[in-house]
């Protein structure tokens, strides 16, 4: 395998461009938590997964591509995934050899999700069936903008359609049996499909943890698909966000499912691309490196 070697100025200048670009998404949960503060929505990519504002910020060429640099300049580098070799700065064979195995199995898991049909029906009822029946809500912070009883008619009316485990496991107990798929682990790689948003922000997860073989591009891409997905997510959850500035979009009208449903699709779309571009490029990674070997 022979690298395109980027030159000094070339790459600073990436680098530079990927600080700009990611700043704005860092720089106010870096003063939300020296204020011991939380957001439910903003806050939600760098807890959940969890992968932290570092990690977004440093970059990445992505897999074909060293860096003409100075041993100084590695430090910059998480030296687990990177090695310092004539004077250029690239991936470890040695971590690209450790993940291959992993690398097929998201490549599998990522290919079967892509192949299934979106279905744009859930109406994004997961948060409604975290809350229905219980006071222990997730977000105690923040008081539900509908009472139990209207959150029980528009479950009843509307049904629930949950396709992903990890959104499923957090249903209360009166509304887990209610879903017709009573997920487990296993079927993560059984029924995800490509319209679920928690499938679609799952990409962001996905680009980390092999970032420095998709690139700071993907991953970029990835958390701002991300980072619009989950905003969705909350103007249909049934809290009242209203001082965050979060319209809530209404799905216990037909209106609202109309609107979620089309911005469902959307995603959708851009997810598919986003797919088949970590697809790609964790294929030439891993085709490449057992080539070489």
């Amino acid at each position: 395998m022979i690298d395109k070697v980027l030159p000094a100025e070339v790459w600073h200048s990436l680098r530079d461009e990927h600080h700009a670009k990611v700043l704005p998404w860092i720089t106010p949960r870096l003063e939300r938590r020296s204020r011991h503060e939380s957001h439910p929505v903003d806050d939600f990519l760098f807890e959940y997964y969890p992968i932290s504002t570092n990690k977004l910020l440093n970059w990445h060429p992505g897999f074909g591509l060293s860096l003409a640099a100075d041993e100084s300049e590695f430090e910059d580098f998480p030296s687990g995934s990177y090695e310092f070799f004539e004077n250029r700065i690239q991936i470890r064979r040695e971590w690209l050899m450790k993940n291959q195995n992993s690398m097929c199995e998201l490549v599998t898991f990522l290919q079967s999700t892509q192949e299934r049909s979106i279905r744009s029906g859930c109406f994004g009822l997961h948060e409604w069936a975290m809350v229905l029946g219980t006071q222990d809500v997730r977000h105690e912070k923040w008081k539900l903008r509908l009472s139990q009883d209207q959150i029980r008619a528009t479950i009843d009316e509307v049904g629930l359609r949950c396709t992903h485990f990890d959104a499923f496991r957090f249903f209360t107990p009166i509304a887990a049996p209610l879903n017709p798929l009573q997920l487990t682990p296993v079927h993560r790689s059984e029924v995800e499909q490509p319209g679920c948003l928690h499938a679609n922000m799952d990409l962001y997860k996905f680009a980390q943890r092999f970032a420095p073989i998709v690139g700071s591009e993907i991953v970029r891409r990835a958390f701002a698909l991300a980072k619009e997905i989950r905003n969705v997510d909350m103007q249909t959850a049934p809290y009242d966000l209203a001082d965050l500035d979060v319209k809530p979009i209404p799905v216990e009208t037909q209106a609202g499912r109309d609107e979620f449903a089309r911005l469902q699709i959307g995603f959708a779309k851009r997810a598919q691309l986003l797919r088949t571009q970590i697809i790609q490029a964790l294929k030439s990674a891993y085709v490449l490196t057992e080539i070489k070997a």
